[in-house]
């Protein structure tokens, strides 16, 4: 197995175990690559849902520019929801899991086809 399927599984993984969620396969592999790089490197895999420019880094380059959502309040509700799902006891949030459960959430994976 490459690294990249590694992680798909260990993500497959926090959304069984910490979200209560059976991944789409398919889907969680798009997301991921859509990911790119960037969940090869420890700090920019996971979202840290406590630093508010970090949010704001989400919803601008993920739900407004990749999923094409309009931004406004709906966004942090959404965003709010999902970071509450995965718990925010958890420390470690990654970023393709949350992007995955957003693109759920808005019923997006069409982005993903």
């Amino acid at each position: 197995m490459s690294k990249r399927d590694d992680l798909i599984a260990k993500y497959a993984g926090d959304l069984k175990a910490k979200c209560g969620m059976t991944a789409d396969m398919d889907l969680l592999t798009k997301v991921v690559i859509g990911c790119g790089p960037s969940i090869y490197n420890a700090d920019a895999e996971t979202v840290s849902a406590s630093q508010e420019s970090e949010l704001e880094t989400v919803k601008q380059n993920f739900l407004v520019k990749k999923l094409g959502l309009a931004n406004g309040p709906k966004l942090d509700e959404a965003l709010a929801k999902v970071l509450e799902i995965y718990g925010k006891s958890n420390r470690n949030k990654y970023r393709a899991v949350v992007y995955y459960m957003l693109t759920k959430h808005f019923g997006k994976e069409a982005v993903y086809k």
